[in-house]
This record gives C-alpha cells, structure tokens and sequence, in this order.
C-alpha cells in the first residue's frame, strides 16, 4: 500500500524544489493511489503544502541544525508537510506527528525518522515564538515571495493584505452555463435535486456558483457538456467582446479554449483559436467537443500573423495575454513558487508585441478586448497606455463592472472582488 503523506512529499519537492507545475505532480502521483479519499488527501495536502511553502520553508532553517534541501529534498518537503497538518489542516497533534514519522519509514528513510520526530515536537514547543516571528513579515506571514509582496504594497497599498489572505483561501467553484444546450435554472434545480448546494451568480448571465469543489465529472450535464468549470472573472470576458453572428473573432492564446467556447456559446461566429503551443491544442479540442462545439484550430505565434493569417480581418479579437498569472495563486498556489520578479519585463515586452502584430488584423469598427490574469500595473494598464501612443486609430471604451476598479485604462478585478479571481480587461474599438 501507497503511503499517501510519503507520496505528497515526493510530488511537493517536484514542484517546490524541481520546478514541476501543481497539475503535472498531481496528475502524475494521483493514479498511484487507489482509494479516492486518499486521492483527495493527496491533493488537501499538495494544493496547501505549495500554498504555505513561503511561510514553513524558511521556519525549518531555525529547526533544524544542517539544511535538507539539496542532500534530503523529499523529507524536507515532508517536514513542510507535517507544519501544513498542523498548522493549516488543524490535525490533531498526536496523529499529525505519528503519520509524518510513518511517511518518513514509508519512503525508505527509517534513520530520518527520529529527526523528523524531533523537528515537529521541538515546533509545538516552540510555536507560539515561531509563528510570531513569521507574522513579523509580509511574505512570511501570507507565504507570498517578498518582490511580489513588495510590488502589491506599491501597485494596491490599501488593498495589498486583503488580496493576499484572499490568496490563501479556498475559491468558489464556479460554472459557466453552456446556454446552447440548457437553462441556468434547469442545471441549477438538477443539482440541488443531486444534493449540491448552488446558486445563480448574482449577475453573470451564465453563472452558476457551487461553494466549494467538487469532482465535475459527477455533476449532472458534464457529459452533455451543459456547462464548463471558468471562474466569473474569465466570463466577463465574452461580455466585453460582444460578439454578433456572422462576425469573424480571433481567440489569441487560446488554450485551454475556455473563453473560445463562451464566444461561441455566445453567437455563430466564425472562430480562430490561436494557441503558440501545440501540446495545449488538444485541451482546446477536447473542450469544444463536449460542448458540442466548433472553431478552427491553428498553431501560430500571436506576435508572427504572417505565418497563420489568410489576410481576412476580424471583426473580433481577443487577447489573453501571457501574464504572471498573479491573479490566480489562489487557484494555481505553485504560480508564487515558480514566477520570478525577472520575469517581469519579458513578459511586458511580449505583450507589447502581440497588441501591436494583432491590431492591424483588426476591421474598422472592430474591438480588441485584451485580458491578463494579473493584478500587477506593469503588464496590465502600463502596456496598454504605452500601446496607445503608437497607434492613431483607437479609441477606448470605457465600462464599469459591479466589482473591481478602473485602472488608467480600463478595468482591474482583484483577488476577492465579488469572490471572483485577479483580471484586467482593457477594451479598444478601431475608429
């Protein structure tokens, strides 16, 4: 038998330590685990231990005498691990601590086991000097990396810690009504009818918000794609691009295709999903089938049109940017572990070039709505007023939202705005 924590600590020194994404980890650690509450104890574990890892990895340095990163990576992950249980999933302490030491003879480390043992008792000694001591700091206090901390404090003062203790709590899932094939209130009363707790969003015409996550394959109408899971933030963006049969719309970076297939739930358009990634194509693919679907596929480099382009214009294009992601830690905890404050300008320069190579493939009259799942002013209302300057036929369209704030051009949802995700939406139409 797969001892699950041993299993955890294994797939959480990949992503912490190796650089592997959250979803790899867990799709390549889950199969191994035969029970599904075990599977689900996996992933409570691996979402939290890359959630908290900013806040315990650093407490272990004071515990223990010789670090364990490089010479032992996965006990030092399950050490990470055991905190987590503590501290996090509140586990009482005795069962905590015995079911750490027992991963730890699990993965063949019997003579760590002591250590182990010892590291967690001597916290629960310690712990009210220790958690002090972390609270003392931004980034030690909300597991945040500290120039990302710092770039919140500069871009958000006021709202800084509330966007990252909304980074650690657990997010709404949320579903996007497939309007083609039911009713928001049909789906609704089936899933209260399964026993589910629901509700219609407040004001996203085709939400629907569950309060916590579920396996979404079980819900009723996932396999007659009625729905797709999307948080609300994302469904604001078929509302700003407007679409109207017959027009022809680009989805650019399209994968995994899920604005794509709201436009195209939306009206009968004629679709390009653009996706600079092959090995993300099929993701597209599999969404637009099940929800009976259709667009045309193509791999190209938004910034290089004349590689894909037949020359027609689009009366639509939308732009989801590659971005920090720092909008979505709270769903995609590992993006904190991974995204560097380097990657900043890369980043900039490359949004930059794909607003200017996309624009001219713009009809007159046409509209550009250009989103990044970011809450950082550099890649989101910055590129955009710098793009303005160089272009003389484009006019802003100014719009508010029930939730979020105007930027200096456009409009920025926070972490927690409304219970929705961190996004920036900037909408332009060519004069």
């Amino acid at each position: 038998m797969t001892d699950t924590r041993a299993l955890a600590a294994q797939a959480l020194a990949d992503v912490a330590l190796r650089g592997a994404s959250l979803r790899d980890a867990m799709e390549r650690h889950a199969p191994k685990l035969a029970d599904s509450r075990d599977r689900s104890l996996l992933m409570a574990l691996l979402s939290d231990g890359a959630r908290w890892w900013l806040r315990f990895d650093p407490v272990l340095d004071r515990l223990l005498e010789k670090p364990l990163r490089q010479k032992e990576p996965v006990v030092h992950a399950l050490l990470v691990l055991g905190l987590v249980q503590l501290e996090i999933l509140q586990l009482p302490e005795y069962a905590a601590v015995a079911a750490t030491v027992q991963a730890t003879r699990a993965m063949q480390r019997p003579r760590m086991a002591g250590l182990v043992n010892a590291v967690l008792r001597r916290w629960l000694r310690e712990r009210e000097t220790l958690l002090a001591a972390l609270d003392a700091k931004p980034q030690t206090r909300h597991a945040h990396p500290v120039w990302l901390a710092k770039a919140l404090a500069r871009d958000w003062p006021e709202q800084a810690d509330a966007v990252m203790v909304t980074n650690n709590t657990e997010p709404p899932l949320m579903l996007r009504v497939n309007q083609r094939r039911t009713t928001r209130e049909s789906l609704l009363d089936r899933l209260r009818s399964d026993g589910y707790t629901a509700e219609l969003h407040a004001w996203l015409a085709d939400g629907i918000v569950l309060p916590h996550s579920t396996d979404v394959t079980r819900l009723p109408g996932f396999a007659a794609g009625e729905f797709a899971v999307q948080d609300g933030a994302a469904q604001i963006a078929a509302d700003l691009a407007d679409v109207r049969d017959g027009q022809r719309v680009l989805d650019a970076c399209a994968a995994p295709g899920g604005k794509a297939c709201h436009l195209l739930e939306r009206a009968d358009i004629a679709l390009t999903a653009l996706e600079f990634d092959a090995k993300r194509t099929p993701r597209i693919t599999q969404n637009l089938q099940r929800l009976g679907l259709e667009a045309d596929i193509v791999v190209g480099d938004a910034g290089q049109p004349k590689d894909w382009w037949d020359g027609k214009p689009f009366d639509r294009i939308l732009i989801d940017a590659p971005c920090s992601a720092t909008g979505v830690l709270r769903r995609r905890p590992d993006v904190r572990l991974h995204r560097r404050e380097s990657d900043m300008a890369a980043l900039a320069a490359q949004q930059r070039r794909i607003l200017a190579a996309l624009w001219p493939l713009l009809a007159p009259g046409g509209r550009l709505v250009y989103i990044t799942c970011s809450m950082l002013r550099a890649e989101n209302d910055a590129v955009v007023s710098e793009w303005l300057t160089t272009v003389a036929d484009a006019r802003v369209v100014d719009f508010t939202l029930p939730v979020g704030q105007s930027a200096t051009v456009g409009w920025q949802v926070l972490p927690g705005d409304g219970d929705l995700d961190g996004m920036y939406y900037a909408v332009i139409e060519k004069a």
